[in-house]
């Protein structure tokens, strides 16, 4: 058996993907990594004009754009047949979308906490079951990628955020906590029939809103990354191909930061 090269590795051609969120600041530059990588994208947001409107966007031919509330649940097992009715199978899932609420520690209900570990680990459970239950069907390998934060791993620091219109919500670092060993516990479960699970961690990648209009946040940021600035989101193109690839074929259970080496400290 011969060695494959680096671009049959990374090679994503026949491969579809369905992506949520995709829209997004981060969720739009990994579905463009996936569709230049070759795949086939199915791309979800809320509203289905936006997601048709992003998927035509997206280099190659074939994307769809789908409406997809992360809330409804229920609507999980018809959102997964679609996109196998329409582009003929799912190799690849990348659980991005989320909507919870951002409250202070001070004034986080337990609706806040509800709704965000429903919609950020409860979703990208069932959803990630049902992909599994569809690549079981296929007797298919796949790849199973959870955008967790690097605030499922380390707390934030206080004085980043004193004084300013701007918090670390605790809803937010109690989910990406969970979702990081969902991603382990599902990996070690799905290993035996070659369904990968990874989870990608950012570390600061405010929004170009958020750098505007907060540009004291950002340097006290920058000063906490041993890198010194920000993430870019073309920064997580290369892991998330890497991961929906054969390029990534031996690696599952892992939580991988791209941080800037803010969790090295």
């Amino acid at each position: 058996m011969s060695e494959p090269t680096i671009h049959e590795l990374f090679n994503l051609q026949g491969k579809v993907a369905l992506l949520t969120g995709a829209a997004g600041w981060l969720g739009s530059a990994m579905s463009r990594a996936l569709a230049e990588a070759g795949a086939t994208l199915a791309v979800t947001s809320r509203e289905a004009a936006r997601a048709e409107a992003f998927a035509a966007t997206l280099p190659g031919a074939g994307h769809i754009g789908l409406a997809f509330d992360q809330g409804d649940t229920g609507s999980i097992p018809a959102l997964v047949a679609d996109v196998v009715a329409r582009l003929g199978q799912i190799d690849i899932l990348v659980n991005n979308a989320y909507g919870g609420a951002a409250p202070s520690i001070d004034s986080a209900t337990a609706e806040d906490f509800d709704r965000a570990y429903h919609t950020g680990v409860t979703a990208y459970f069932l959803l990630a079951r049902e992909v599994a239950h569809h690549l079981r069907s296929r007797s298919a390998p796949g790849s199973i990628i959870n955008i967790a934060s690097m605030y499922g791993v380390v707390a934030s620091y206080p004085d980043a955020y004193t004084g300013l219109p701007i918090n670390s919500p605790p809803n937010y670092h109690g989910l990406k906590g969970g979702l990081v060993h969902l991603t382990r516990h599902l990996a070690a479960y799905w290993a035996k029939e070659n369904i990968r699970v990874n989870a990608i961690s950012p570390g600061p990648f405010p929004t170009a809103r958020v750098q505007s209009n907060l540009p004291e946040f950002i340097e006290r940021l920058n000063q906490k990354a041993p890198m010194g600035r920000m993430g870019r989101p073309e920064e997580l193109k290369g892991l998330v191909v890497l991961l929906a690839s054969d390029a990534g074929s031996y690696i599952t259970g892992q939580n991988i930061l791209v941080d800037g080496g803010w969790t090295a400290w």
